[in-house]
């Protein structure tokens, strides 16, 4: 018998955070070249006033090969690799030295800091790679190293304002970048998820929907074609995006049981059911009212319709393309219960207790509209707004 392997490994990030790391990693590196080839510009037009232009020099070169090993290559990751840690400290490290050393190389008056805004590339290396706290954290331990040299170790004039604005800037740039990327990763999760629901959604859709419709036009056993049908029904619900009823508005639990019961009643029927998810919340009484006009419209479509597909829809009123008749302005919700049965002439058909009492009357008593449209041969649509 094998014994488990209980040796604990290293999580390693998803294959799409790498990507999206590294696709923020190049403007980073591209940020990182230009500052580097600036704080060296503004060096060279300022020498008169460097004290220290070897020390300068080397201060440069080291931003200059640090600045190498970290910008990714084409089709390959960094010099330094994906050791994100080492990457930041190193980064990091030569930043702080950068800004100490400005103190030192440059006479009191000076054009432009040493290293510019070069170090701004590891504060927002640190929010890119482990999120807004600890972007918030570089900044501070980058700006504190300014703060410390210019006020502290040189005593000089006007340098605390200096020092806590650029502090401020890097703080900004710190906890910007974290708060983008995670923003940028949830929203990646998001898509991935959506993508795989609609490919499984697409799978179940082409297979175990087909076969369950098949069960029930050929099956002889009653009960197995109606648990067939129940099946087919909870797959489309949860296709449709139904399938969690804790998530659901309470409306949306009692419509599906209304279509539920019309495709066990009306076997060759199939009711799809789609609800907003920024439905608003109903009152009781309305949610009753609403119910009983769509029971009732599913009714008639399968009575006397015979419609072997109906689409049950509803949205925040707001947000319908639907011209909003008179009598249902301030109405909230728009339903629509929608099939493609065998019509009606409106004019030359008379309205029975179904239509009059159990549509109209239901709305129009709980403060809502009620409009049904029909044409011979083209199905009829009843819209609700309450």
């Amino acid at each position: 018998m094998t014994s488990p392997n209980t040796t604990a490994q290293p999580s390693l990030p998803s294959s799409g955070e790498n990507a999206l790391t590294s696709g923020l990693m190049r403007p980073l590196s591209a940020f990182r070249l230009v500052a580097l080839l600036w704080a060296v510009t503004g060096v060279l037009f300022s020498q008169e006033h460097l004290e220290e232009p070897l020390a300068a020099a080397i201060v440069l070169a080291s931003m200059a090969v640090m600045t190498a090993l970290v910008t990714p290559l084409p089709r390959r990751s960094s010099v330094l690799g994906t050791n994100r840690l080492t990457t930041l400290i190193l980064e990091l490290s030569v930043g702080i030295a950068a800004l100490v050393a400005d103190g030192f190389v440059y006479a009191d008056v000076r054009p432009q800091s040493l290293p510019w805004s070069w170090p701004a590339a590891g504060v927002m290396l640190a929010g890119v790679l482990f999120g807004a706290r600890s972007g918030f954290g570089a900044a501070l331990l980058i700006g504190s190293a300014s703060l410390v040299t210019e006020v502290v170790l040189l005593d000089r004039d006007g340098s605390f304002v200096s020092s806590f604005s650029k502090l401020g800037l890097w703080i900004v740039a710190g906890t910007l970048a974290g708060y983008v990327v995670q923003r940028l990763k949830r929203a990646e999760q998001e898509i991935s998820v959506a993508r795989a629901r609609e490919q499984f959604s697409r799978e179940l859709h082409d297979g175990v929907l087909q076969t369950l419709a098949v069960i029930q036009r050929r099956s002889d056993d009653s009960e197995l074609a109606a648990l067939a049908r129940d099946q087919e029904h909870d797959l489309r619900s949860f296709i449709s995006g139904g399938g969690q009823a804790e998530d659901a508005a309470p409306f949306e639990p009692s419509i599906r049981a209304l279509a539920a019961r019309h495709e066990r009643l009306y076997p060759g029927c199939v009711v799809n059911v789609v609800v907003a998810n920024d439905l608003p919340e109903l009152e009781a009484t309305h949610i009753e009212a609403l119910a009983g006009a769509v029971g009732e419209a599913l009714t008639n479509a399968g009575k006397h319709g015979a419609a072997s597909k109906i689409t049950v829809y509803a949205e925040p009123t707001e947000d319908s393309f639907q011209q909003i008749p008179d009598d249902a302005s301030g109405s909230e919700v728009f339903v629509s219960v929608k099939d493609n049965g065998t019509g009606f002439d409106l004019e030359t058909a008379t309205e029975g207790m179904g239509l009059s009492g159990s549509i109209r009357g239901r709305l129009s008593d709980a403060g809502g509209y009620a409009d049904i449209t029909s044409a011979v041969g083209r199905g009829t649509e009843v819209t609700l707004w309450l």
